[in-house]
């Protein structure tokens, strides 16, 4: 399939984090250096935290340069869809890969991936899709084509998809790759500092008004959330990747072992990020109660009730696993 020089699109899915956005460009790079025509698309920005990757610059994004990317998506031979597993994580961008006669291709660690893929590499047990991308290219047989930048690309998907190191980390071959990765030359220490010490001043006003006036500890239940209304994020003049993490810190509460983050968008959908300890499974809960999914530890979904009627759904559902999060372990 990929033996003569091919049109390639390559997406990911819409609110792109590290590792969408990790695993789109080590792809990227590597077929491109395999000699392929390649482009690069996600919905809508990502975090600006991101913006040093390596072949950042190549990546179109279809809510600004819709022109671009039909373009790129009828001439496609093959289709690339990383970090997600239904198209319908495309948003606008969804119909016309629907429509694309190029051959879909998903590389993804979700579970339940459809049934719009001509071949599946899905592995739920594994880190991160980054991580995929860089057995994909063991696998073929291309180890030695993975450059600086290509491990970049690798490293931060894993770090952020992981949490850096905190969760779905528990794998040998993790750090085997990890260390192949610092063989080729990443500065680890210099990668996290981009990722995590280069946050806005109001990003940070943001973080401490949600902690300190919107932390709800919900002691009897092990549990603890904050929402955000979209005027409260106005204030606080947000921007995309603003709210990436809050939800962590209610989790990092003692005796919390489940957190939940929900937030207001411009187009009236609430955001639900939900985050657990242990062997609590929080992506059950997100495709159950909220038409989501992800890992067990770490899932989200996009809600069409209001925020309030979001919340209670939330707090609604925590009496049925009240033995369980008292159990996590």
């Amino acid at each position: 399939m990929l033996r003569q020089p091919r049109k390639i699109l390559i997406a990911s899915h819409m609110n792109p984090d590290g590792d969408a956005i990790g695993s789109a460009l080590a792809l990227y790079g590597y077929l491109t250096a395999k000699g392929h025509t390649v482009s690069v698309m996600i919905p809508d920005p990502d975090p600006s935290f991101l913006w040093w990757m390596p072949f950042h610059d190549k990546l179109m994004v279809y809510q600004r340069e819709a022109d671009r990317c039909l373009e790129a998506i009828r001439s496609a031979e093959l289709f690339f869809a990383v970090d997600f597993n239904t198209l319908g994580r495309l948003s606008t961008a969804e119909e016309p890969l629907r429509s694309s006669s190029a051959t879909r291709i998903l590389i993804d660690h979700h579970t339940l991936p459809d049934a719009a893929f001509s071949l599946k590499i899905s592995y739920e047990d594994i880190s991160s899709t980054s991580e995929i991308i860089y057995d994909f290219i063991d696998a073929s047989g291309d180890r030695e084509m993975i450059s600086r930048e290509i491990a970049e690309c690798i490293y931060a998907g894993i770090v952020t998809d992981t949490g850096s190191f905190s969760y779905s980390c528990n794998h040998v071959r993790t750090y085997e790759i990890l260390a192949d990765l610092f063989r080729r030359g990443i500065d680890g220490e210099h990668i996290h500092r981009l990722i995590y010490d280069n946050y806005s001043e109001h990003r940070m006003r943001l973080l401490g008004y949600s902690i300190n006036e919107k932390l709800v500890v919900l002691g009897e239940f092990h549990a603890a959330y904050i929402s955000l209304t979209l005027g409260e994020l106005e204030r606080f003049r947000h921007q995309v990747g603003d709210t990436e993490d809050i939800v962590n810190f209610a989790l990092s509460v003692g005796g919390v072992n489940l957190a939940a983050l929900f937030y207001e968008r411009e187009d009236g959908i609430v955001k639900v990020s939900l985050r657990s300890k242990g062997n609590f499974a929080v992506n059950g809960i997100a495709r159950e109660y909220f038409n989501g999914g992800g890992h067990v530890n770490a899932a989200g979904a996009n809600s069409t009730r209001s925020l309030s009627e979001t919340v209670a759904t939330f707090l609604d559902l925590l009496p049925r696993y009240r033995d369980q999060l008292k159990d996590v372990y």
